[in-house]
C-alpha cells in the first residue's frame, strides 16, 4: 500500500484486515506492521493502530496468546483475525 502523509482509520482497518487475512486464521502480526505500512514516519501513529484494533470487529489483540484490549494492554501486543464463525473479508464477502 505505500505511504500515506495522514492515513484515515478507514485506511488503518483496511490494512490491518489485509494483513490478518493474509497470514491466515491462528497466526498474528504486530501493530507495528500495519504502521509502517501506512507511513514512512510511522511511529507516531501507533496509538491510532492500537485504537482501531480495538474497535475493528473482526480484529484482535493477544498477550502471550491471550485476548487484551489493545488501548489498556501495556507492552507488546499481536492482533490477529477473531476467532468466530462468520467474518466479512474487505469485499465484504462472508468467509
Amino acid at each position: 500500500m505505500g505511504t500515506i502523509a495522514h492515513p484515515t482509520d478507514e485506511a488503518i482497518a483496511t490494512l490491518m484486515l489485509d494483513l490478518a487475512l493474509r497470514r491466515g486464521r491462528g497466526k498474528t502480526f504486530c501493530p507495528s506492521e500495519v504502521a509502517r505500512g501506512l507511513a514512512a514516519d510511522w511511529r507516531p501513529l501507533m496509538p491510532r493502530v492500537r485504537a482501531v484494533a480495538a474497535v475493528h470487529p473482526d480484529i484482535e489483540a493477544v498477550q502471550k496468546g491471550v485476548p487484551v484490549d489493545p488501548q489498556a494492554a501495556r507492552g507488546p501486543i499481536r492482533l490477529r483475525l477473531r476467532e468466530r464463525g462468520r467474518m466479512a473479508d474487505p469485499a465484504g464477502r462472508v468467509l
